[in-house]
């Protein structure tokens, strides 16, 4: 299965002041496509529980929040993309925005197949979480989960979580587990600005549905007129455990999932006759749809929240003006298809320039040569005003060609708007094999410098290196950076399949990519390269990224790909251990492990993967 994710986001104005009219989509991976059904026979709380994404009754959100201590308009003042570090100097606004999420298990339809999933608030995708850039965030989660129970935690992917490592919410990292029937309240700044989305970081959890978008709202480097909101995608339908032949067999067709279906803001249909039980299935499911309005233009927040797929998005006889990548800002180019790998986020203005009354099909597809996708296709349906929205487009997609590169846009076409130059000289540098194996117990295994992580819940190893213990097991997958004040990572593809490589509390610097193993190659843009948190690690290839180790504390570097990381493909960076000692880090992060150990002293957890991703 696989779970895609894409954040589409919309706002406009009128005379009387600032209105923003908000839809998301959801894009899920699942079977075979049929025809379009015509008939919808489920209604949206059958599909998406009290959630109205993807539909043309999608709440309003405005620009951005009001209750700022900033006197001027915008509660950021007089910075833009331009002439504010992004990372160093977030505004004070004074203010904290509270959100309460409950996380419980539910049956839902999203294409029409019944799924047993785990919600937020009732909610799939989750509630939206915004916030102006420099406030705080504060979520109190709940676990709920039961039937059976499961230990939870929340990651909130992108954020930098300066001064607050404690909250960055990987369970055996930051935390433990928040226990059944538990409570835990997160509390950190919205550090950075623009799109993104958060998620479960506990097992199978978040390729269940348990994740949802999150705006920061903040300067621009381009102008719009309307703003459209998060688009994603998800994966619904299960997937049982892989036999021992296919484990240990080299045909990858047999140990690589499948993606199933493919959905936009929790929609799309599924073909019923290709289901293999007996749970309820109806071929009419809705599919999400939105609307422009004629000679406006509009952004659209796309997020790439799926378990394995890449992504390629664009709309039927629309171009696409690409403004930022994942938190970062950059010069607007021009491209009619966006291709997104899990976990990243692009921002795209779109100009109403089609035909008035007229109604065009939204499309991502996963890549078929990248991965293995029963039904490749989802679609969404956008409607000018005054369209007859009961009517399905007719419009005829963009030709693209998919190489089979498996990578970003070209690094030379990304600059962002402020520029920052890397350290030419790095403290550290570290260079990393990504490789697979059968192990000797027959069963395969994803790795980073030739170990495959586990994860232990009982353990958190940020607690552990602020008590100044850095005895680290292997299977933890530890890399110590001491004290160094940049690092960069070397990291080389010695398999045939692509990897998503995103880190926690940085946005790396992407100097090279490319195939082949790096052999010092001139690097792209130093002076001001691409910046982002995830980055494509195409098929036998390599990158390059840098950062600057200005954040003390244990941070993940993984592949975003669920049964990747379920396997291993994983390890920790302790940056600045001295530093993590002297952090104040609140009791209440500790008693998630008193909590999770009393509870784990009653009851046998059955943690049969790295503990961090879908098991397969």
């Amino acid at each position: 299965m696989s779970l895609q994710y894409l954040l589409n986001y919309s706002q406009y104005f009128s005379e009387s002041g600032l209105k923003v009219n908000m839809a998301f989509k959801a894009i899920i991976t699942y079977g075979c496509l049929g025809a379009l059904a015509a008939a919808v026979a489920l209604n949206q709380e059958q599909t998406n529980g009290l959630s109205m994404l993807g539909t043309l009754a999608a709440p309003q959100v405005p620009q951005f929040l009001a209750g700022s201590s900033s006197a001027t308009e915008y509660p950021w003042g007089k910075k833009n993309a331009s002439n504010a570090h992004p990372y160093k100097e977030a505004p004070i606004t004074g203010v904290t925005r509270h959100y309460q999420f409950v996380v419980s298990r539910a049956q839902l339809a999203p294409d029409g197949y019944q799924k047993n999933m785990m919600l937020v608030n009732g909610q799939f995708p989750g509630p939206l979480i915004q916030a102006n850039w420099g406030d705080y965030i504060e979520v109190k989660v709940t676990n709920n989960i039961d039937g059976p129970e499961e230990g939870t935690s929340l990651h909130w992917h992108g954020l930098l979580q300066t001064a607050t490592p404690w909250y960055d919410g990987t369970p055996s990292v930051q935390q433990c587990p928040i226990a059944p029937k538990a409570t835990f309240t997160y509390r950190f700044r919205a550090d950075q600005y623009g799109t993104s989305w958060y998620h479960s970081h506990f097992s199978a959890q978040y390729t269940d549905g348990l994740f949802g978008p999150m705006i920061i709202h903040g300067p621009s480097s381009c102008d719009y007129d309307i703003d459209l909101g998060p688009d994603y995608f998800e994966v619904v339908k299960e997937k049982g455990a892989l036999t021992l032949r296919q484990v240990e067999s080299t045909d990858q067709s047999l140990w690589l999932s499948y993606s199933d279906n493919n959905l936009i803001n929790g929609k799309m249909f599924f073909d019923c006759s290709t289901a293999n039980d007996k749970r309820p299935c109806t071929n009419h499911a809705p599919v999400s749809k939105f609307k422009f309005q004629k000679g406006k233009s509009h952004r659209l927040r796309l997020i790439n929240a799926g378990a394995e797929g890449q992504q390629f998005f664009s709309i039927d006889g629309h171009e696409l003006t690409v403004i930022a990548n994942d938190f970062v800002s950059i010069k607007p180019y021009k491209t009619k298809t966006v291709f997104l790998g899990v976990g990243q986020r692009t921002d795209v203005v779109v100009q109403a320039n089609g035909r008035a009354k007229s109604a065009y099909w939204m499309r991502s597809n996963i890549s078929t040569l990248c991965n293995l996708p029963h039904q490749p296709q989802a679609l969404a349906q956008v409607y000018y005003d005054g369209a007859d929205t009961a009517s399905q487009p007719s419009s005829q997609p963009w030709p693209y060609t998919d190489n089979g590169q498996c990578s970003n846009d070209d690094l030379a076409l990304t600059t962002p708007t402020y520029a920052i130059s890397p350290d030419p000289h790095p403290a550290r540098t570290f260079t990393i094999t990504l490789d697979n194996i059968v192990n000797g117990t027959g069963h395969r295994e994803w790795r980073l410098n030739h170990q495959r992580f586990q994860g232990d819940f009982n353990n958190a190893l940020l607690l552990q290196t602020h008590q100044r213990n850095h005895t680290y097991l292997p299977e933890w997958n530890v890399v110590e950076a001491g004290e160094a004040k940049t690092i960069r990572l070397i990291v080389n593809n010695n398999s045939t399949v692509a990897h998503p490589m995103h880190i926690h509390g940085h946005q790396l610097s992407v100097l090279h990519e490319g195939p082949g193993f790096y052999t010092n190659q001139p690097l792209t843009n130093p002076s001001n390269p691409q910046r982002r948190d995830t980055q494509m690690l195409r098929p036998g290839g390599h990158i390059v990224v840098q950062y600057e180790a200005d954040n003390p504390g244990v941070w993940p570097f993984h592949c975003h790909i669920a049964w990747h990381l379920s396997l291993g493909l994983y390890m920790n960076i302790v940056e600045r251990p001295d530093d993590i000692a002297a952090l104040q880090i609140p009791d209440a992060v500790a008693k998630t492990c008193r909590d999770w150990n009393e509870y784990t002293a009653q009851t046998v957890v059955d943690q049969i993967d790295s503990g961090l991703a879908v098991k397969v």
